[in-house]
């Protein structure tokens, strides 16, 4: 792996969100819409948690709803708001943080998503993926 190679060059920029005043059937609706697993929340563009798939696989039975259909049973949703699910305790990094310290960060926390701030202002993320393809590459 290079040294020096900032996280910019591998982190999504065009971000799927949250707001707190979302509900979690539209969380559920966007993590397999895009097919992703982690959702940063936001009020404005300042990062305040982030919403992990298997957050809501904890709350409900997500993973029995079939994956070709939007439709969702919205019972146990209606239980719980996003700022009651999401991890409010995050670690960001900012966009010349090194892909390498980034996958320290990762390994040592245990995390598969880190949001990439800028003056406290979401502007990417990058995941466990994200640096598997970045070594495929290589």
């Amino acid at each position: 792996m290079k040294r020096k190679v900032p996280v910019s060059t591998i982190m999504t920029r065009n971000v799927v969100k949250l707001n707190l005043s979302d509900d979690l059937t539209k969380a559920e609706i966007l993590f397999k819409k895009h097919h992703i697993r982690h959702i940063p929340v936001v009020n404005g563009n300042r990062i305040i948690g982030m919403l992990s798939y298997s957050d809501l696989l904890r709350i409900s039975f997500a993973d029995a709803v079939d994956d070709e259909t939007d439709v969702v049973e919205t019972t146990v949703y209606n239980m719980f708001t996003i700022e009651q699910v999401m991890a409010k305790k995050i670690v960001a990094i900012a966009p010349e943080t090194t892909i390498r310290e980034a996958a320290e960060i990762l390994a040592k926390r245990e995390f598969h998503a880190l949001p990439v701030c800028e003056d406290q202002l979401l502007v990417g993320i990058v995941t466990t993926t994200d640096l598997i393809n970045y070594l495929l590459e290589q």
